[in-house]
């Protein structure tokens, strides 16, 4: 199975998928990879909780589908051990639409017959990102009074598994 490339080549914000070309066929993107972020809320979803703490950009960048399906596992399971699945409720706010594309070159003996260069560099889709805006809430964690600084270490725990750095907000609900 193929690497992953490293995440500097997709981090600035892009044009979205698109492509203008005079030929209409080459003009969209015929398939979409699958997105790897399994479910957008967990935990007790009807209940209303006093406080909610938001993880928030401090850069506008992409982020990977992997990278937010990462951070959401590590914050989901330091809030199921300890708190309880009833006592908490997390909710993913951004939603992976980019569809990231690579053109790949071959190297090596022989890569001259096969490769095209430049000459169709479009690339084909390769995964998907979510483009972030400076100040856009990434992840929020709706706690009692009683679980406020084990949502804070959750949502620091999946901050350091995002690309950016990010500040966390806590919000009294009435």
């Amino acid at each position: 199975m193929a690497r992953l490339r490293k995440f500097v080549a997709y981090r600035r914000l892009e044009r979205p998928y698109t492509r203008i070309s005079k030929f209409k066929k080459k003009s969209y993107i015929k398939t979409t990879p699958n997105i790897k972020v399994v479910t957008f809320d967990m935990g007790n979803l009807k209940k209303k909780f006093d406080y909610t703490l938001k993880l928030k950009s401090k850069s506008d960048l992409q982020i990977r589908d992997n990278a937010l399906e990462s951070a959401r596992e590590t914050s989901n399971k330091l809030m199921e051990k300890t708190a309880g699945l009833a006592n908490f409720h997390i909710k993913i706010h951004v939603y992976p639409f980019h569809i990231l594309r690579e053109n790949p070159m071959a190297t090596g003996a022989g890569a001259d017959r096969f490769s095209t260069g430049m000459q169709k560099s479009f690339g084909k889709p390769i995964g998907s990102a979510a483009q972030i805006k400076k100040g856009r809430v990434l992840f929020s964690i709706s706690v009692d009074k009683a679980n406020i600084e084990l949502a804070r270490k959750a949502l620091k725990r999946a901050s350091s598994k995002l690309p950016c750095s990010c500040s966390i907000e806590i919000v009294q609900n009435k």
